[in-house]
């Protein structure tokens, strides 16, 4: 197997399923040519902008039908991701599919219908590693979502590997981070030092392995508010809205519409030949809408677990001064969607004075502005933003509590001053910075699991066992632990051959090919001298699943000739041999932070692995070592998959769960676990 480990995340949310596609240098390949500054980093994954790809609607839409979910749904998207995957690598490539909020929604038979049709779907129809069902294809919490979310933003902040240059006062050095979709909004964060001991109880804590094994770790708070998305909380606000008013009313007046537009409650315009028993009547009245929103934030509600936030939900005191928010999904969509572009720092007083703006012209007016555009979305776009604008006022400012940028007064910080000045011209050291991309990458909680999971890879310090994951705030394994889903193995003395001859193959162009080819026979012959014979025989392959020498045409078993007769003879190797041809086209593949990414749509919004010798996913052999290891549940749960028979563990680390479902040799069971 070559240098690199690749993973599958299918994020399947409330308005359509997206797939993401990720990959990473094997540890014990990246820990031998690493600088003494990536030692002390965590591992760099790599995506591509063409790796993802969504469609809409959401799984949550087959609840009443699940066997349609695969052929009508998640068809084009595992065709896409054959399409990129290296075909040789293929049955050793683990597949997620993570559910949110929109499945949370649905009752739970339909729940479990969709996921089991899901995974006999991917099982039957794809070769990628998905050895058990429970493990692979789940529903996961709100608190893990964003706790997800938080990793990816601060791992591209760079806040977990430069920590001393995100220096926000009083020790702190991470961001905080808010989600909010359709369905349902989260937020994590790490408190300051006096806030994190006194709620010590609710905190998760997160642990990191940083390339040279170091453990990293992190207090953290995360929640969700299941309900409180856009659409959903739209939902509510017209259902009160019409309970306001008399039963026998035909037309109900709505600040929250622009003035003269007309809906159907579910939000379809209509004319005046349209013929519906209700109608709502925009009247543009931006201030009036926030007055009926506000109510949706259940401020009233009764707090059990002081202090509270939105809907009595117990949150930790936010220290504003060095907690400073990055908000995706709906916090950059509305903010930006028909109020404005660019990545300047958020001010309400700004952002207020656009919306009023907007949401006082004629509907007319918007229309004929959206039809020159000809874009459908945009004009769906133009219709809710008054509410949705009102929706996100309340619920960053009097919900979360975050100031209000432009109309009080702004905390200093204290940060590096290269970082400062970069960090300042985003905002990302306001209290409040909704962003899309972060150095032209796609903000999106799907990349949490995965640096999980790489990092998960990594062997650790000697004698230092405890699991790569997140669970209840304890200095021991708890029993809620959730395990990274990856194993780690003890670095390997192999030569770079295999990677020398993966990066030509990588890179090489087809206007280039003799001199290609001159690069392979010089490998061919050093590789000769220098090389065992059983790793002349795996170079021999490579070589023949590039060229295609071994099978003729018509499937003839003749001797090779010519340069692959050579390497025969070089490697010691004779009679025909048949091999699958090397995926090529990868030399556009580069790392996070160096690609943009589609635009992004995540998986709840109302619009949106390096190889080494095993797959991560793969069930360890007995040389492998693990951390107490296991994979997701369907809760988002990380659960134990090898008995202690098979494995090198530590004496006084547990083992739950059950052993895997054995597959072919080629797919092995993924959960083994980290």
């Amino acid at each position: 197997m070559g240098k690199w480990r690749w993973g599958i995340v299918l994020d399947a949310g409330s308005s359509g399923t997206r797939l993401h596609i990720y990959k990473w240098k094997d540890p014990a390949k990246a820990r031998k040519h690493a600088s003494k500054e990536e030692l002390h980093s965590l591992p760099k994954l790599v995506t591509n902008k063409k790796w993802t790809m969504k469609i809409n609607p959401g799984v949550s839409t087959f609840g009443q039908n699940p066997s349609a979910v695969g052929s009508d749904h998640l068809k084009g998207l595992v065709d896409h991701a054959l399409s990129i995957i290296p075909k040789h690598q293929i049955e050793d490539t683990p597949i997620f599919l993570m559910a949110t909020a929109g499945m949370r929604l649905l009752p739970k038979v339909q729940q479990s219908a969709l996921t089991h049709e899901i995974c006999s779907y991917l099982q039957s129809h794809t070769d990628f590693s998905l050895p058990d069902c429970d493990l692979h294809i789940q529903i996961i919490p709100g608190e893990t979502e964003g706790l997800y979310g938080w990793i990816a933003t601060n791992y591209l902040l760079g806040g977990f590997d430069h920590p001393e240059e995100h220096d926000h006062g009083k020790g702190h050095n991470t961001y905080g981070f808010l989600d909010m979709g359709g369905a349902s909004a989260q937020i994590a964060f790490a408190p300051n030092k006096t806030e994190a001991a006194k709620h010590a109880d609710d905190l998760k804590l997160l642990r990191m392995r940083t390339l040279d094994g170091q453990r990293a770790e992190y207090k953290v708070f995360t929640t969700t508010w299941l309900g409180f998305g856009v659409n959903q909380a739209r939902e509510s606000y017209v259902k009160k809205l019409i309970e306001a008013y008399d039963s026998g009313a035909s037309e109900i007046p709505d600040p929250c519409l622009p003035s003269g537009l007309r809906t159907t409650t579910s939000g379809e315009p209509i004319d005046d030949t349209s013929k519906t028993s209700l109608t709502l009547l925009g009247t543009g009245d931006f201030t009036g809408c926030l007055k009926h929103t506000y109510p949706l934030l259940g401020k009233d509600a009764p707090c059990v677990n002081e202090p509270c936030l939105l809907n009595g939900q117990h949150v930790p005191a936010i220290d504003f001064d060095v907690n400073h928010f990055v908000g995706i999904s709906e916090y950059w969509h509305t903010t930006h969607g028909v109020f404005g572009e660019g990545d300047t720092a958020y001010d309400l007083k700004t952002y207020q004075s656009a919306v009023e703006n907007f949401c006082s012209k004629d509907w007319a007016t918007i229309a004929g502005q959206v039809n020159a555009r000809k874009d459908r979305d945009h004009a769906k776009e133009a219709q809710e933003a008054c509410f949705k604008a009102s929706w996100l006022i309340n619920v960053m400012h009097d919900g979360i509590g975050i100031p209000r940028l432009g109309l009080e007064h702004t905390a200093n910080v204290n940060t590096s001053k290269g970082a400062l000045e970069d960090a300042k011209h985003k905002g990302f050291l306001d209290p409040f910075q909704p962003v899309d991309k972060i150095d032209d990458i796609e903000v999106s909680w799907t990349l949490g699991p995965m640096i999980l999971y790489a990092a998960g890879q990594i062997p650790p310090k000697s004698g230092d066992y405890l699991p790569v994951g997140f669970g209840s705030n304890t200095l021991e394994v708890p029993a809620d632990f959730r395990y990274s889903g990856s194993s780690w193995k003890e670095d390997e003395t192999d030569d770079d051959w295999d990677d020398t001859f993966e990066d030509l193959v990588d890179h090489a162009k087809p206007n280039k090919f003799s001199t290609f080819m001159s690069l392979i026979l010089v490998i061919l012959v050093l590789a000769y001298f220098f090389r065992k014979k059983d790793r002349r025989m795996r170079l021999l392959s490579k070589v023949n699943s590039v060229t295609g020498w071994s099978k003729k045409s018509g499937g003839s078993k003749k001797p090779a000739r010519g340069l692959a007769g050579l390497a025969n003879k070089l490697l010691g190797r004779t009679g025909p041999h048949y091999d699958r041809i090397t995926e090529e086209g990868e030399a556009d593949q580069f790392e996070l932070g160096d690609t943009d990414l589609e635009e992004n749509d995540h998986s709840d919004g109302s619009e949106e692995s390096r190889f080494g010798r095993t797959s991560g996913l793969a069930t360890p052999k007995l040389n492998d070592r693990y951390d107490g290891g296991s994979a997701l549940d369907r809760e988002g749960l990380f659960v134990r998959t090898e008995s202690r028979d098979s494995l090198r563990l530590p004496m006084n680390m547990p083992i739950t769960g059950r052993r895997s479902r054995a597959g072919s040799p080629t797919r092995k069971s993924p959960l083994a676990t980290n």
